[in-house]
């Protein structure tokens, strides 16, 4: 049997969900799985396939960058299909696991993406750090400074840190440093380490 697997990152992706789902579909899956969530995410799709699928299936993505968020990632699905004896079939590719052909190829082309992706991410380091000896790059503006008095009107209500940190969508710790300067800088190395 050949099942299908979709997705997208976001909503605004909706027609490349859809465009998806119609090809996966033109290609004969008789079963499809799809969700809008980041490749972080949970992707809770992607596990219900993984464990739908039988020996003798075909897991069936339209590109590579669907499924997998790394090549370690990658493996790890590799690994639960050998396991299970299902094949995996990446259209854009034109790889299919179930020949040893395919699977040397899915191999290399994953390490060649690995590859990019840490070059492109050693270049937005070295641009960002460029970027500050220019003084061009300030980094992103802190979100609990900015909610400050909101953080102090909603305790002096008797709100807890966490009901606080729910509420204004930041992290307990951030509301605890607005609520205890003294202590955060009672803590803090006089060395700066």
């Amino acid at each position: 049997m050949l099942v299908g697997y979709a997705r997208t990152s976001t909503l605004e992706q909706g027609a490349g969900l859809e465009a998806q789902v119609r090809d996966l579909k033109a290609l004969g899956c008789e079963r499809l799985y799809q969700e809008q969530v980041s490749s972080v995410g949970t992707r809770s799709q992607l596990e219900a396939a993984l464990d739908f699928v039988r020996e003798g299936d075909t897991l069936v993505v339209t590109k590579l960058d669907r499924l997998a968020r790394s090549v370690s990632h990658l493996g790890t699905i590799l690994g639960a299909l050998t396991a299970k004896g299902v094949a995996l079939r990446i259209v854009s590719l034109g790889v299919d696991t179930s020949t040893p052909t395919g699977k040397l190829m899915l191999n290399v082309l994953g390490g060649v993406a690995q590859f990019e992706r840490e070059i492109m991410l050693e270049r937005q380091r070295e641009g960002i750090a460029k970027a500050k000896g220019e003084g061009a790059y300030k980094g992103r503006k802190p979100t609990a400074r900015a909610k400050m008095a909101e953080i102090k009107a909603l305790s002096a209500e008797g709100l807890s840190m966490a009901a606080i940190a729910k509420k204004l969508s930041i992290g307990k710790g951030s509301v605890h440093r607005a609520l205890n300067p003294k202590a955060v800088e009672e803590r803090t190395c006089p060395l700066g380490l």
